[in-house]
């Protein structure tokens, strides 16, 4: 494969064409949401229930509404001691554990995407490409990487944006073009110095509309949360060309 930077894309283009693969695609948007919360909450609600991590921190909040603003301290003990305990840690694990595992629907939407394109047949297994084969270690082992570099910036104000930055196109350069996770940070970073405006509107227009629809329409998140994946394929598509 061979990456070429063509004549800076419009941003009205870039928005237009994610906005387009988003509508095209609405049932497979519903159902990559559906699956993925169907599944998250899931396991969500069984470790919580199992080790009673929602009882024990309803049981702290309730403790400080009851003594008020001079409760903060002992609420924060609380809060501290929770968090240190095995059943958290093992509550946090299955959480951080159920992300990895859902990871690799992401990689189904992008083939959605290119079969659009190509005017192929999209089928519901389509969303599941992700989970082919050795593949599905190859992203998840990604997004190990990914998460585990994320979390020890969260605490910053401004890494954690720039590592998303940094690290955009990865997953599509690593799907469509079969590179290794560091060649995909590589490119990412070229990319990224030759249109840092564009690709940071688009950011900044998906992370809004990502979220907007549990902000104002609650079920609406349902079709707006997969957004995020039709505006990073419109981003790949426009800056990166593939030749064999």
């Amino acid at each position: 494969m061979q990456e070429k930077y063509p004549q800076k894309p419009g941003l009205d283009f870039i928005l237009k064409q994610a906005f387009y693969y988003w509508n095209k695609t609405l049932i497979y948007q519903l159902m990559f949401s559906i699956i993925y919360f169907a599944i998250f909450l899931t396991v969500f609600f069984y470790f919580s229930e199992k080790y009673g991590i929602i009882e024990q921190f309803l049981g702290a909040a309730s403790d400080y509404m009851k003594a008020g603003p001079e409760g903060m301290d002992e609420y924060k003990n609380q809060i501290a001691l929770i968090m240190g305990s095995d059943g958290f840690q093992n509550f946090y694990l299955a959480i951080v554990g159920v992300q990895i595992f859902l990871y690799p629907l992401n990689l189904g939407l992008f083939q959605i995407f290119r079969k659009l394109d190509l005017k192929e047949q999209i089928v519901m297994g389509d969303l599941f490409t992700g989970y082919n084969g050795l593949n599905f270690f190859r992203y998840i082992s990604y997004f190990i990487f990914w998460f585990f570099f994320y979390t020890m910036i969260a605490q910053t104000i401004i890494l954690p944006f720039v590592w998303v930055m940094i690290t955009l196109f990865v997953a599509p350069l690593m799907f469509f073009q079969n590179k290794t996770i560091f060649e995909g940070i590589t490119l990412n970073w070229k990319a990224l110095k030759l249109y840092f405006i564009e690709i940071l509107v688009c950011v900044i227009v998906a992370f809004l509309f990502k979220y907007v629809g549990f902000t104002l329409f609650l079920v609406g998140g349902l079709l707006t949360l997969p957004f995020w994946n039709a505006m990073i394929y419109s981003l790949y598509k426009t800056i990166f060309d593939e030749k064999s």
